[in-house]
């Protein structure tokens, strides 16, 4: 073992002991003949105190060390004097008297302070991302996001779910969001896509009997990016079967009623407001409603629900899926739903927390003959929907279960719980506003000889 503790570890009651410490240099300071670094890990910060006739050569070797040196100190706990202890610090009241430094790595002058409140513009901080990261409050989003990961997954187990793994490589069905694209070798010409979801898998997963499935799912679709939207994003999805919207609601609620408690301390009432997407619309003007005030509450749920089935494309002259063509529609508008589909509500249903929509989900269509008359309305024909979706309405000739389920935005969660405006603070590697990534440079041009491989040529210049 390299350390014998970590440097957030030590208390009063180790006086005394033989210590190894591992970590970063935060900060060297050299007070004539004493020589104090503070030494840093994960775990927290203790002062280390250099003093010539106890430290020896390592004295010489402390003098020579900066910022961000990785190093291995070996010496003695001791409690402070009463008027130098640092109550801030939960290693505040000891120092360790150093014996022995090893320097395990040098360090660059860092193109920034380590420190939680530096001004350094984005672009810098994601290029030097690892830099950046070392920033304890930067770090603390990802404490809490493996936290919030390790709240879900014993929440679902006990709720008796099946982890499982959908493809990433998978069938462009575009529907929404542009795909991304991937070239196959193997197949000239043809393209794998990047999910935008999972949906479809999770939905033959109910035909399949799994009845009760989930995932921390990477996604990904290629859109203009705001705040809230990175070209690659993480969502927790699920699916369950011989449910209605009641059994969602209630998992859901209990579900975020216990991240709430775990994870910051803080109790939410449930059952959340409900509100109908037409009063929303005319009460609040948007159906994302921010209840925060209205509640008097700095996390206010609310449910959303009654969303009309379709939309009108104005410029195509066509009607599309308000969330996505297979949400069933209201059982006592399925007669009208050829004559007026203006008038037919969905079974779907929007999770708002503090005015931005956290995710959504809906009860599906279970039956070939209603998935395929839904796609007729918008527009799919029966030769194009056999295409693009045969495998799916093929499934549900082998005795599809009716089935529902829900997905919400981890990223936008965690960044509201971590008080952060943008997502990409809770995203270790996240993409620029372009769409780039400053650390490794992409998207990059490849060479030509993966091009002919993939029997691929480019055209120069951008796309009007």
């Amino acid at each position: 073992m390299l350390r014998t503790y970590t440097c957030g570890q030590l208390t009063g009651a180790d006086a005394g002991k033989e210590v190894v410490l591992c970590g970063w240099v935060a900060k060297r300071r050299d007070h004539g003949k004493l020589i104090f670094i503070d030494i840093r890990d994960r775990y927290g910060l203790t002062q280390v105190t250099f003093i010539p006739r106890d430290a020896g050569e390592s004295y010489k070797l402390a003098q020579d060390i900066r910022s961000e040196y990785v190093i291995k100190v070996t010496g003695i706990v001791n409690k402070r004097p009463a008027n130098t202890v640092n109550a801030k610090l939960p290693t505040g009241e000891i120092e360790v008297l150093a014996k022995d430094l090893e320097i395990l790595n040098a360090s660059l002058t860092p193109p920034f302070e380590i420190e939680d409140e530096s001004n350094v513009t984005e672009e810098a901080r994601l290029k030097y991302r690892y830099l950046d990261l070392r920033r304890q409050k930067v770090f603390n989003n990802f404490t809490l996001r493996s936290k919030v990961n390790q709240i879900i997954r014993n929440y679902l187990d006990k709720h008796d779910f099946i982890e499982c793994e959908t493809p990433i490589l998978t069938k462009s069905t575009p529907e929404g969001a542009r795909d991304y694209l991937v070239p196959s070798r193997l197949n000239p010409g043809h393209f794998y896509a990047l999910p935008q979801s999972p949906q479809l898998f999770k939905q033959i997963l109910m035909v399949a009997g799994i009845e009760r499935y989930y995932q921390i799912a990477k996604c990904f679709r290629d859109e203009d990016l705001r705040a809230d939207r990175q070209p690659e994003f993480t969502q927790l999805d699920l699916e369950m079967s011989f449910i209605n919207e009641e059994d969602i609601y209630a998992l859901i609620e209990e579900l975020m009623k216990i991240i709430l408690k775990d994870a910051k301390g803080l109790d939410i009432k449930t059952p959340f407001p409900r509100i109908t997407y037409a009063d929303a619309q005319n009460k609040y003007k948007t159906d994302k409603p921010d209840l925060r005030k209205e509640l008097n509450s700095d996390f206010a749920f609310c449910w959303v629900v009654d969303f009309p089935l379709f939309k009108y494309n104005k410029e195509e002259k066509r009607w599309e899926s308000e969330h996505h063509p297979f949400t069933a529609p209201a059982a006592e508008d399925l007669e009208s739903i050829e004559q007026h589909p203006e008038k037919v509500k969905s079974r779907s249903y929007d999770l708002v927390l503090n005015g931005t929509e956290l995710g959504s989900g809906s009860i599906r269509i279970h039956q070939q003959k209603l998935q395929e008359k839904i796609f007729k309305i918008i527009g799919i024909e029966e030769e194009d929907s056999r295409r693009r979706f045969g495998f799916l309405l093929e499934a549900f000739q082998y005795g599809a279960p009716p089935h529902g389920g829900f997905a919400f935005g981890m990223d936008r969660l965690l960044a509201i719980l971590s008080g952060e405006e943008s997502i990409r603070e809770v995203i270790a590697f996240p993409k620029t506003s372009a769409g780039a990534c400053p650390l490794t440079d992409a998207p990059s041009e490849v060479d030509e000889k993966q091009l002919n491989e993939l029997y691929l040529t480019v055209k120069k210049g951008r796309v009007k």
